[in-house]
């Protein structure tokens, strides 16, 4: 398991002024205020956040080092990582999107399907993308009780009971 969590990213400028535009990836969004410093990927870069109002699909925000339009625009498609240790802890049967990435997945009679590629969300439930052992394609499978039973973080493994029409026919 990683040692940071990908709570949002910045979007851009919000206005002329050196404000951002942000976007939370937290179940409450205005949650990534709460988790400052936040970081880049890299580690080279920590951010002091502070949420000015909410705007369509995100937030105002400030950064002391963003003064201008130009330095906000700069930082546009940073993603903000907040330290595990600062999230709160999570229900035996929710997971954080990182730490389900790079899990092999099992089908119940133990054989490995493939992989955990990403993990998306469309607006109803999330999708775990799997890159199959067989043949090196992809597919989506519900991350819903009936389709995946069983996550063993410790073990790194799924278990995963797909529904019908999920995995590719093996006599295509």
């Amino acid at each position: 398991m990683t040692d940071m969590i990908c709570v949002g990213a910045i979007a851009g400028a919000y206005g002329v002024r050196g404000e951002l535009r942000v976007k939370s990836y937290c179940a409450v969004p205005e949650d990534i205020e709460t988790y400052s410093p936040l970081w880049s990927e890299d580690r080279s870069r920590q951010f002091a956040l502070a949420i000015l109002r909410p705007i369509k699909n995100g937030f105002a925000a400030r950064i002391p080092q963003v003064a201008t339009k130009e330095d906000a625009d700069a930082l546009r498609g940073t993603a903000l990582y907040a330290d595990r240790d600062q999230l709160p802890s999570l229900p035996d049967d929710e997971f954080y999107h990182a730490d389900l990435i790079g899990l092999d997945v099992y089908d119940t009679g133990g054989v490995l399907l493939g992989r955990v590629k990403t993990v998306q969300n469309h607006g109803a439930d999330d999708l775990l993308e799997l890159q199959l052992v067989s043949n090196s394609a992809t597919t989506f499978l519900p991350f819903t009780k009936a389709a995946v039973p069983t996550v063993d973080l410790a073990a790194r493994r799924i278990i995963a009971d797909p529904p019908e029409g999920i995995l590719p026919d093996a006599r295509d």
